[in-house]
C-alpha cells in the first residue's frame, strides 16, 4: 500500500475578494510539481464565492467536472442551453468533451456559496458534451457511504455518471463509527477527503479538509474520531 498525505494547511490558497479558494492540487497561479494530480483526479478546489458574484462564461474541453455545493446556491448556465441551480445535497457533473462554455454564479445577493469543484481526466476524449445533476441527500443514510458518481453506463438511479472508471462516495458518520471501503476496480486508488470532522484511515489521523491518497490497496479502514463528513474519490492510477 502506498499513501500520500496532504494536510489542509499545505494546500495552495488564493483570495480574489469575490473568490476565496484552496487548492489541493496545482491550479491557476498555484503550482507544486509534487502535487499535479492523484491518478485521474486532477483538481480538488475548495471554493467560497461572495454574494452575487461568480465565474463568467468560460470554456472547457476533455475534462469531467464535478461540483458539490455545501452551503448556498450556485446558478449554472452553459452553451448547451442548461440553466440550473445547485445547492447542498446536490451533485452536478459536466462532461466537457469536444468543448463547452459555462458560467457559475452565486444565486443569492446576500450570502456566500461554498462548494467543492473536482476535475477528473476522462477515459475517452472528444465525446459529445453532456450535463447531469442529482439530489442525493434523501438517499444518504447515516454511517454508510453512498455512491454519488459512477462510470457511464452504471445506471443505479442515484449517481451522476462520468467518462471514467471512477466512483465517488459521500458519508456522514457518528463519532467512533468504523467502516471499511472496498475498491470497486483493481488498479484504482482512492483519495480520502475530510469535508468535516476528524477521522482515521488505516490508523492515520486526518482532520478537517485533509486529504489522503491510497494506492496499491484493495480496501481501506475508516473510523470517525468525531462526527464527520467524508468524500471518497476512487480513480484509476494511470
Amino acid at each position: 500500500m502506498n499513501t500520500v498525505l496532504h494536510k489542509a494547511e499545505t494546500r495552495g490558497h488564493a483570495n480574489y475578494g469575490w473568490l476565496n479558494t484552496y487548492y489541493t492540487f496545482s491550479f491557476g497561479e498555484y503550482f507544486d510539481k509534487e502535487r499535479i494530480h492523484f491518478g485521474a483526479l486532477r483538481v480538488l478546489n475548495d471554493d467560497t464565492v461572495a454574494a452575487g458574484r461568480g465565474f463568467g462564461m468560460h470554456p472547457h474541453d476533455n475534462m469531467e467536472i464535478i461540483t458539490i455545493p455545501t452551503f448556498g446556491e450556485l446558478e449554472h448556465q452553459d452553451s448547451m442551453g442548461n440553466r440550473m441551480v445547485v445547492g447542498p445535497g446536490d451533485i452536478q457533473v459536466m462532461s466537457a468533451g469536444t468543448g463547452i462554455y459555462h458560467s457559475e454564479k452565486n444565486k443569492n445577493p446576500d450570502k456566500e456559496v461554498r462548494l467543492f469543484q473536482i476535475w477528473v481526466f476522462p477515459d475517452k476524449e472528444n465525446v459529445t458534451p453532456r450535463y447531469d445533476q442529482k439530489h442525493y441527500a434523501p438517499l444518504l443514510k447515516r454511517n454508510q457511504f453512498l455512491t454519488v458518481v459512477s462510470p457511464i453506463g452504471a445506471d443505479d438511479g442515484q449517481s451522476v455518471q462520468i467518462h471514467q472508471q471512477a466512483w465517488f462516495s459521500i458519508g456522514k458518520f457518528d463519532k467512533d463509527v468504523a467502516t471499511e471501503y472496498t475498491l470497486k476496480r483493481k488498479g484504482n486508488g482512492v483519495y480520502v477527503f475530510v469535508m468535516e470532522g476528524d477521522i482515521s484511515v488505516n490508523d492515520m489521523t486526518l482532520n478537517r479538509r485533509d486529504g489522503l491518497g491510497v494506492s496499491d490497496a484493495e480496501s481501506i479502514s475508516v473510523r470517525a474520531l468525531t462526527d464527520s463528513e467524508i468524500l471518497l474519490m476512487e480513480v484509476p492510477m494511470y
